[in-house]
């Protein structure tokens, strides 16, 4: 354990992980814009894929418990920035198990959906991570160079390696992540479900911020906010699907509000650490450390292979095929319901479900 000035006590991590001090993945997933607005985005533009629209509302979770999901989601990008390497290949490695159970046939085009699909993964992996460089540019310190923008990208790769798309297919350039973007453009849907769904998502900070004393009366006006701020980071034709109507004033001045809101939370960590531990407190122990500037026991940075060889796991695009056979032939020759077996197993790692 370690102690700072406040006395609290820390857990070093056991390495680096994957990415080092210095680089611009912590630099872009270690501010503020990060838990509060570009997480938010990406889970919102994720359910225009119609096979993830599908995988998430069949389950309700997002319904029935948004806070533990975000909690989660919040935590497991958190860990794959700035734990070390044993702790994200477990994740990476339960995840696999968790998605098994997210299969079915996607009702408008009566097609099967797979979440651990390459496609689907690698559009969750690309959201998230332009989602959250979105955010970081937008109410953040501003653009990063050209030269940082390839080297987050190309970390974004790194981190591709922990689910089951193929890393060489992530973009590398704004201009292949517009390319990117562009060619999902077709495959993009809206079904009532899926505005639904986004509605909600946006309406999240009602869901997960705390109903009792005085933060709950601050509800209303942060879910204003942060509906408003993650609107204006979204490009127009995807409001059109999602039936959301905003006009270019409230986006330009809802920007300026969040520009030095995001300032001031910036300069204050004893804020950030309250309102992540108010979140997603799961999260604090791995930020922590970076925080504080507290080097772990072995201050390395492993590859995914090396890690994958140290720890005995497969890559998540080879892992668990057994289940995922079992489970395809529950659900599409059995006609029952998948089986619990990767979610009872990640709650040790992530936490309870609800």
């Amino acid at each position: 354990m370690t102690k700072h000035k406040a006395s609290r006590e820390i857990t070093p991590h056991e390495d680096y992980g994957f990415f080092g001090p210095d680089s611009v993945t912590r630099k872009v997933w270690g501010h503020p814009t990060t838990p509060l607005m570009g997480i938010v985005r990406a889970v919102t533009i994720e359910e225009l894929d119609p096979n993830l629209l599908a995988a998430v509302h069949n389950t309700g979770a997002n319904y029935d418990r948004l806070d533990t999901r975000y909690a989660r989601t919040v935590q497991y990008f958190a860990a794959v920035a700035f734990a070390d390497s044993r702790s994200v290949s477990k994740m990476a490695d339960v995840l696999v198990k968790i998605h098994s159970k997210a299969i079915g046939i996607e009702p408008v085009s009566g097609n099967r959906y797979d979440a651990n699909d390459p496609d689907s993964q690698l559009w969750i992996l690309v959201t998230g991570w332009h989602s959250v460089l979105t955010a970081y540019e937008m109410f953040g310190p501003g653009k990063l160079s050209d030269a940082e923008v390839e080297e987050f990208w190309a970390e974004c790769a790194i981190a591709a390696e922990f689910q089951t798309c193929d890393p060489t297919a992530v973009p590398r350039s704004r201009e292949e992540v517009r390319a990117y973007f562009e060619a999902w453009r077709p495959k993009l849907a809206a079904s009532e479900a899926t505005q639904r769904m986004m509605h909600h998502l946006l309406n999240g900070a009602n869901e997960v911020v705390p109903r009792g004393g005085l933060v709950g009366l601050s509800r209303p006006v942060a879910n204003w906010l942060l509906r408003k701020g993650t609107i204006a980071t979204l490009p127009r034709h995807m409001r059109r699907l999602a039936d959301i109507r905003q006009s270019r004033v409230t986006d330009v001045l809802v920007t300026l509000v969040l520009r030095v809101m995001m300032a001031v939370l910036h300069r204050s960590r004893p804020l950030q650490r309250w309102i992540l531990g108010m979140l997603a407190p799961k999260t604090l122990p791995i930020v922590e450390p970076y925080w504080q500037g507290i080097p772990p026991v072995n201050p390395v940075v492993l590859t995914p292979a090396e890690a994958r060889e140290r720890y005995g796991y497969l890559k998540p695009a080879e892992a668990h095929l057994e289940l995922r056979v079992r489970q395809h032939a529950r659900v599409f020759d059995d006609h029952l319901a998948p089986s619990d077996e990767g979610l009872i197993e990640s709650q040790p790692i992530l936490g309870a479900l609800g």
